[in-house]
Order: C-alpha cells, then sequence, then structure tokens
C-alpha cells in the first residue's frame, strides 16, 4: 500500500531542511495546527496520521504489526524514506516521543535532532523509578477502556488536558479520542501503558530536546527528569503549562522552547 495514503501524509512549508511532527495517543496530525505555521517558512513540513488515527487507512493495521512501538517507527522511516527526506528533525508527542525515538537509534545517522513533547519511557514505578502509575492503576485504566471506551474517554481526556480554563480543549481531545476506533484504541494504550523503553535512552546518538510541563499526570517531572539523565545529548526544557499537551494548551511557549534549542543547536 501506498504509504503516503496509508499515513494521510500531508507536506508543506518552503524550506529544505523537514521538520516531521508525530501524533500521540487518540490523536492525529490536526493537533499540530497551533506549532506548524511558526516553522512552515524555513522548513518542509511533514504531517501524518499513525495507522488506526485520523484519515489513515484503518484497513491497514496490523496487529501483529503494531504490537510493539517499533512498527510505528518503522512507518516513520517508510515516510522519510518515500519523501527521500535528508536529515530531518523528528517531533514526538507522547508515546510518539519514543516512537521518533526508536526511529532515530535504528537509523543513528540519519536524523538531525528529536523534539520529545511530554515523553516517558516508562508509565510504571518500578523500584526506585517514579513513572507516575502503579501497575494496578494502569491495569484499572485498561479494563475501564474495555468495559467502555466511550466513557472512559469523556472521563480521562480533560483530566489528561488539564487547563480547565480552556474546557474547549478537553472537549477536543474527548472528541478525538471517540473517533478512534475502540478496538485500535485499546490495543495502543496496553502497547503504549505496558511498554518499558528506558534501556534504549542512551542510545540516542542525535540531539534532544526534552519538553516537560509543570504537572502532567501522565508524564511527572520525574520522568522528564530521569529522560533527561539517560539520553546523551538532551536538553530539559520545562514549561509553564501544566496538562499533557502543551502543544495545544501553551502553543507559543512550545513554539519558543523548540525555536530556542534548534537555535541553539544549528
Amino acid at each position: 500500500m501506498d504509504v503516503i495514503k496509508r499515513n494521510n501524509v500531508q507536506v508543506k512549508g518552503r524550506g529544505e531542511q523537514a521538520m516531521v511532527f508525530a501524533h500521540g495517543f487518540g490523536c492525529d496530525q490536526h493537533m499540530w495546527r497551533w506549532i506548524v505555521p511558526a516553522f512552515e517558512e524555513q522548513y518542509r513540513i511533514v504531517l501524518f496520521d499513525h495507522v488506526g488515527a485520523g484519515q489513515s487507512t484503518l484497513s491497514a493495521y496490523d496487529p501483529i504489526k503494531y504490537d510493539s512501538l517499533q512498527g510505528y517507527a518503522d512507518d516513520i522511516l517508510e515516510i522519510c524514506d518515500t519523501l527521500s527526506l535528508k536529515k530531518p528533525i523528528l517531533v514526538g508527542h507522547s508515546v510518539s516521543a519514543i516512537i521518533v525515538i526508536l526511529a532515530a537509534i535504528k537509523m543513528p545517522h540519519y536524523f538531525d535532532k528529536l523534539i520529545l513533547v511530554a515523553p516517558s519511557p516508562c508509565y510504571i514505578n518500578q523500584n526506585e523509578y517514579v513513572g507516575g502509575f502503579s501497575r494496578s492503576d494502569i491495569d484499572g485504566l485498561l479494563e475501564s477502556m474495555d468495559q467502555n471506551y466511550l466513557g472512559w474517554s469523556s472521563q480521562m481526556a480533560p483530566v489528561i488536558m488539564s487547563n480547565q480554563e480552556k474546557p474547549q480543549l478537553g472537549e477536543e481531545l474527548t472528541n478525538s479520542f471517540c473517533r478512534t476506533d475502540p478496538d485500535i484504541a485499546r490495543h495502543f494504550a496496553r502497547v503504549t501503558f505496558l511498554s518499558d523503553y528506558r534501556a534504549v535512552l542512551p542510545l540516542v546518538s542525535v540531539p534532544t530536546l526534552t519538553l516537560q510541563c509543570s504537572h502532567d499526570v501522565i508524564a511527572p517531572l520525574s520522568v522528564g527528569e530521569y529522560m533527561h539523565q539517560h539520553l546523551p545529548k538532551d536538553t530539559l526544557e520545562i514549561l509553564q503549562t501544566t496538562g499533557h499537551c502543551p502543544h495545544m494548551s501553551a502553543p507559543q511557549e512550545t513554539i519558543e522552547a523548540i525555536k530556542n534549542f534548534l537555535t541553539l543547536n544549528s
């Protein structure tokens, strides 16, 4: 299948170097709409939907391929190869921060930099590692999704988004969750929340920016600090905004942090 159609790939911008934006769980490329315009003049912008999300080809969803985050990372590599991108910058939100890390590890000399927005390599507390959730927390979350996915979406999306003074953002995330095929969403959630990619962080050879929100129920400060300590060439930026989606709740603050990083690492 044509990867451009499969992943609903959209290309815009006027620069030579590409920035590839990978959305998080339950989202699609539309969530980047407040960030992209700030980079269109200088970069070639590549947007896409993970298979199973947005306007991707749902029939291409393979539960075996996507039983690990590497399947999604391989899709990014295929997109970059099809578009003949040279030294692109990868931007990944939430679980896609780990997905772009896996892509960069598989092709270590291909990418220029990684922008990791609210990343987490492991959501479950283990020994001295504080991921934010106990195993029973995650089991309960997944069970709730199994029993009533739409109800779970309506309850959890506003909590994930936070920023109660901007209820429209929570509503948008809720609607995005609800548009996702429930079976695919449940599978993706298991692959996401039960994963542990802490061991691969030292293998990243390119400069990285970890963008951490000041209060995030999905990826607490301890996780951002862990990422910073274990990524060899990382810059940690603590944003003032709260919630798990700073590219939506505080786009200007997010843009400024990304631009500062790109300028300092040009």
